[in-house]
């Protein structure tokens, strides 16, 4: 029997993006390609996403209601995609998938159709888009977890808070796939079956592990699902939740109006009587974001037909490029929940002792031409406890203001990324941490910014 082939990823071409050939100006004199190393906050957009969007912009028409052609070709695609989007999520027979604005949005829908009486369990380290919307349910219970800091001290912790569940009755797990501040993968199907062992049911945040990585729903054995379009690669503002139907159909629709009901008519007494939809319709009332979901579905296509695997050891040797690269620059620490060793997608933070989060990332951009991210990554709680209460160093643009002084400095980078981009920001890290800025930078508006009186 033959061996299977090896991918050679030095051979992997990044696919091509919107903006891989946008040049910026330097402060010090000149332009550079920019490099876009801030995918965990909103990736380019895919060149193939793109031209399949401005190919069907000219058939745009409104959908669902509509007689004439354009109407009827755009209800066809706007389902074809909610497929495609299916196809790409591995779901069940039985699931739905429900088009929204963002996983915000689609957390914020699930936590509107909750049972009454829901005991919610969420770990701490969520995106706030995970960790907030069920405090908006008077009638549900949030439990929140403490930092894990072993998968398998994730599980237990997750079926010991379970087990003391009183009384026994719907409860919900929320969990990230892939965090957006380390880029460490949780044990989700682990945690799925710790769930599911206990009568609770679990929706996976998968913003940000759907664009580097494979999800299947029914094979991780997760109840729902949800990502965002402006992470895979998308451009317009769509999202999506999938999965299981039944809470979905027994709840009041998320939104009132046209598309969600089936029929209205008026009552003797002069009030209304409505039948809702038990379709996705339900909770999608009016006119939905066509553009938004085809660009999201054409960018579950295009990931898929490029071999997702082949991006996924790709983006592996990315990452390891960088910590190489950071572990040789001292006083640089990368965060970690799980330790080293712990796989993960192409999302490092990190701190540099004696800089300000603020300072080093203006420094990357004006004096490099590198986008990356500084702050707290809607992720508070976390970064905190993965800072152990360390303050940011007071840097050329002095402290940070009181409650703002645990900030990071977040690289992220994905499908499109150069090996090019990687290579210049691991050189520009170690440039300022021995040399210093070449440029003078002021506080402006709590940001650090180049100073135009040091030209």
């Amino acid at each position: 029997m033959s061996a299977c082939p090896v991918t050679d990823v030095s051979t992997v071409e990044p696919l091509p993006v919107l903006g891989r050939d946008v040049l910026v100006p330097l402060v010090t004199g000149g332009e550079v390609t920019y490099a876009a190393l801030d995918y965990a906050a909103s990736a380019p957009a895919l060149q193939r996403v793109w031209d399949d969007v401005a190919a069907y912009a000219p058939y745009y028409g409104s959908v669902h209601r509509g007689a004439g052609y354009l109407s009827q070709l755009s209800t066809d695609l706007f389902e074809k995609s909610r497929a495609d989007v299916a196809g790409f999520l591995g779901c069940r027979p039985d699931d739905q998938v429900l088009f929204t604005r963002s996983t915000t949005d689609s957390l914020n829908l699930l936590a509107a159709v909750l049972p009454p009486r829901t005991r919610v369990f969420v770990f701490e380290t969520e995106h706030h888009a995970a960790l907030l919307p069920w405090e908006r349910r008077p009638d549900v219970e949030v439990t929140y977890l403490d930092a894990p800091r072993t998968p398998g001290q994730a599980v237990d912790t997750l079926e010991r808070a379970l087990a003391a569940r009183q009384p026994y009755g719907p409860a919900l797990v929320c969990v990230t796939g892939a965090s957006n501040v380390t880029g460490e993968l949780w044990p989700v199907r682990e945690l799925a079956a710790a769930a599911h062992a206990h009568g609770a049911r679990i929706v996976l945040d998968a913003a940000q592990l759907a664009p580097h990585h494979p999800v299947d729903i029914a094979e991780l054995d997760v109840d729902w699902a949800a990502f965002s379009g402006h992470k895979l690669y998308a451009p317009f503002g769509a999202g999506v939740l999938a999965g299981r139907a039944d809470w979905l159909q027994e709840a009041g629709p998320y939104l009132a109006g046209g598309g969600a009901s089936r029929a209205v008519s008026r009552r003797a007494d002069g009030g209304v009587d409505v039948e809702w939809h038990r379709t996705a319709a339900r909770h999608e009332a009016g006119s939905p974001n066509v553009i938004g979901a085809y660009a999201l579905a054409a960018a579950c296509t295009a990931l898929t037909e490029a071999g997702f695997d082949r991006l996924v050891e790709r983006e592996r040797r990315l990452v390891a490029a960088v910590r190489d690269g950071l572990a040789r620059v001292p006083g640089v620490r990368v965060l970690s929940l799980f330790g080293d060793d712990a796989p993960r997608v192409g999302v490092i933070s990190f701190v540099v002792e004696g800089w300000n989060s603020s300072h080093f990332a203006a420094a990357l951009s004006a004096e490099y031409g590198i986008g990356v991210r500084d702050g707290l990554f809607c992720a508070h709680p976390l970064v905190r406890t993965l800072l152990g209460g360390e303050p940011d160093a007071p840097g050329e643009c002095g402290a940070p203001d009181e409650g703002q002084s645990l900030n990071a400095i977040r690289v992220s980078f994905g499908a499109g990324t150069p090996d090019e981009h990687i290579e210049r920001f691991t050189g520009a890290v170690q440039e300022l941490v021995e040399k210093g800025a070449r440029w003078r930078y002021r506080t402006e508006n709590g940001r650090c910014v180049p100073d135009p009186s040091a030209a």
